[in-house]
């Protein structure tokens, strides 16, 4: 009886794939819609201020539905995936180096009322990956900021003027910066990062988003 029990039990609440809904697995992404993922060439997407930007994949299908899915559905699961994804893209560039991730913060009341920032959970798993440490405290959001995606890049660099800060005690010597997004569409989350850096004189940064809306 207690075996049949825990099999109901298992059953019942067995995880189906978030993208297939098929629960043969008991995961939240099955192998197969894994395999479905594409990535980008291996090669810097562009640069800014000198720093390189790298990106793994284009904005569509899956990976929509991940971000999607991981960023307003509390899916927490899939920030697994994501940072899965993108250790294996980051493998391929052969970038030598120890690094402190440093994921792209948001708005505390926006955290408060997501309950967390997604990129810090796929900044957790992609240190799992990386053997990297995470560095939370280095920027800070302050500022509170319309959402990038209804912008021009004008109007974006104008949203992201003077939202962060940066706290330089909390710099961990010795290791470069790794600074994560989900989405690099103009690159101005990454520009106005990159710029407060540089007030410190920090300069040892390499950008990294899992998506862009362009192949080029």
């Amino acid at each position: 009886m207690k075996s049949f029990l825990i099999g109901l039990l298992d059953w019942i609440y067995k995880k189906k794939c978030y993208f297939c809904a098929k629960s043969k697995e008991s995961v939240k992404m099955c192998s197969t819609c894994y395999d479905e993922l594409e990535f980008l060439p291996i090669k810097i997407n562009r640069t800014i201020f000198e720093t390189c930007v790298y990106c793994a994949g284009v904005y569509s299908k899956i990976l929509q539905k991940m971000i999607r899915g991981l960023k307003y559905h509390r899916q927490k699961d899939l920030a697994y995936y994501l940072a899965k994804y993108m250790w294996e893209y980051w493998q391929k560039l052969d970038i030598e180096g120890d690094f402190q991730i440093v994921p792209v913060p948001i708005y505390f009341k926006r955290k408060k009322q997501r309950k967390y920032n997604h990129m810090e959970l796929v900044a957790e798993e992609f240190a799992k990956f990386s053997g990297y440490s995470v560095n939370t405290k280095l920027i800070e959001r302050i500022k509170d900021t319309k959402p990038q995606y209804k912008l021009n890049k004008t109007e974006r660099l104008s949203n992201l003027k003077s939202c962060f800060s940066v706290n330089k005690q909390e710099l961990i010597p010795n290791k470069k910066i790794l600074i994560i997004d989900d989405i690099c569409t103009t690159g101005s989350t990454f520009e106005e990062m990159i710029t407060e850096l540089h007030k410190y004189q920090i300069y040892d940064i390499t950008c990294f988003a899992a998506t862009t809306p362009f192949e080029d």
